[in-house]
């Protein structure tokens, strides 16, 4: 029996399971923030990407849902763009989408041979992503005076009449769509255009554009007033957005061979906004934790048939309550950070410790 006052040196159960939370937070602390972590992410994501198909490491089920994870975090990525880091509110990415699943099925039902539509598939894949993009240059149009709702209820418009355009045209399928379209959307190329994606979107983030981008969310008029051109930075975000909504579209029609209007309508819309939100806006991490969580629980709850549609918006509503900005809101690996914002990380961080410091004493 211990007579004095001195505190058992035994630890508790609940002592041992906070030093193991804390052990287990400094390792993904120390991998999240190594930058020699990515190359070798990048390395065996690429070599893995070429040997689970080839040697089937794992079933085709799998290798599908993996698949349909890379278009997501493309979508999800391009998205965040605009709703994150612009501050804006966009509803109608399913039509970008629908421009470059069109554009691309188009190309290799149509117009290539069936014996070339492989070997020039990355052409197609880029097609699609121009043909995007040109339509995102006249959507960027009505941005230059709307904002917040009213955005929202341009670019919901812009979805709607995309779908009913598809629909009146029989040249493309008319509402029957486009059936027998080649299965030539692989893992590699899935791999290769997430990848794409991420760094060029993190990079535009990073650069005088992206701090244009970043600027308009904060407060518009004041970024007018300190010589930012405004609109040709909302030109360029929406461009590059619908871009890559258009490489995620060709993606997604040559693997899922079928493609017609009433795939691209509003519900895929939510479906990505649901992936931004939870991920976390203003943040690629958060766009790729996002789009993959959200894949994987839809899979997960498919045993629940109808009832995962409802178990899905439950789990983002309470999100929203306890963790408005989302899982990685407004925060990002520090991998994800080019070189020459380092020194501004690694300042912020000196900073924050010192006045921790002092607000302790």
């Amino acid at each position: 029996m211990n007579m004095d006052n001195t505190p058992s040196s035994t630890p508790t159960p609940v002592s041992k399971g906070h030093a193991l939370l804390e052990r287990w937070k400094m390792r993904w602390d120390r991998i999240a923030n190594n930058r020699k972590a990515f190359p070798i992410v990048l390395a065996v994501g690429f070599i893995l990407s070429i040997l689970i198909p080839r040697f089937g490491l794992v079933n085709e089920y799998v290798q599908l849902v993996i698949i349909y994870i890379g278009i997501n975090i493309i979508l999800t990525t391009s998205l965040n763009l605009i709703n994150g880091y612009m501050g804006e509110f966009s509803v109608g990415h399913a039509g970008f989408m629908a421009v470059g699943a069109y554009v691309s099925a188009i190309f290799t039902t149509k117009l290539l041979p069936d014996n070339l539509g492989a070997i020039y598939f990355p052409l197609v894949v880029l097609a699609g992503g121009i043909g995007a993009a040109l339509v995102g240059l006249v959507v960027s149009v009505p941005s230059f005076k709307t904002r917040g709702d009213y955005l929202a209820i341009v670019t919901l418009a812009f979805n709607m009449i995309v779908k009913s355009v598809i629909e009146n045209i029989e040249a493309i399928g008319g509402p029957r769509g486009i059936p027998g379209i080649a299965k030539l959307t692989t893992l590699p190329w899935t791999f290769f255009w997430t990848v794409l994606a991420i760094l060029v979107i993190r990079n535009f983030v990073y650069s005088n554009y992206g701090r244009g981008v970043q600027s308009i969310r904060e407060d518009e008029i004041a970024s007018d007033l300190m010589g930012v051109s405004t609109k040709q930075v909302k030109l360029l975000a929406f461009t590059l957005s619908s871009f890559f909504a258009g490489v995620a579209g060709a993606l997604f029609a040559h693997v899922l061979q079928f493609i017609s209007p009433k795939v691209f309508d509003i519900i895929k819309s939510t479906d990505v906004l649901i992936m931004v939100y939870l991920g976390g806006i203003g943040s690629i991490t958060g766009s790729i934790l996002g789009a993959t969580v959200y894949t994987v629980l839809l899979e997960v709850l498919r045993p629940f048939g109808m009832w995962r549609m409802v178990l899905m918006p439950l789990m983002l509503v309470l999100l929203m309550i306890f963790r408005p900005r989302g899982i990685m809101g407004l925060r990002e690996f520090r991998w994800l950070i080019p070189g020459f914002d380092l020194y501004a990380l690694k300042y912020w961080r000196a900073k924050k410790e010192v006045s921790n410091g002092t607000s302790a004493s």
